[in-house]
């Protein structure tokens, strides 16, 4: 996910972005947290990072399925893109970027998140069109 933004929008859109990718984890049912990354952390064209994260208990923990980012005016300035304010005069935009989700935490955490005492796991009710409507994967006896 990219944005594009005035300096006045800036915050709001990141609210945006991480809503976003919340709502991509949350539509799955999945547990999950979203962490503010310590400065240091954070890329050196970074502003502000948010990691969202997913519970895999075979890995004891969670793990960064997505991560939004805003790089206020550091992108633009390298890339000179720019824009017109209503008085004419030129400023640099602000830029924001999200992932999608890492589809390699995603897997293991929709069946160990989903998996019932018998073995079988429930699909998320948000995949269950793209599998012709199986609710359930039940292991083979």
């Amino acid at each position: 996910m990219f944005q594009y933004t005035t300096p006045e929008g800036s915050d709001e859109a990141f609210e945006e972005l991480v809503h976003k990718a919340e709502n991509l984890v949350s539509g799955l049912g999945l547990h999950f947290r979203t962490v503010k990354l310590a400065a240091g952390d954070c890329s050196a064209s970074m502003a502000r990072t948010y990691d969202i994260e997913i519970l895999i208990p075979s890995m004891n923990g969670y793990k960064e399925v997505s991560s939004v980012s805003n790089a206020r005016d550091y992108q633009a300035r390298r890339g000179n893109i720019r824009y017109r304010r209503a008085d004419g005069k030129l400023d640099y935009v602000h830029t924001l970027n999200g992932s999608g989700l890492a589809t390699s935490r995603i897997f293991p955490a929709i069946v160990e998140q989903n998996q019932r005492a018998d073995g079988s796991v429930v699909i998320p009710e948000a995949l269950r069109k793209y599998l012709g409507g199986l609710e359930v994967i039940s292991p083979k006896k």
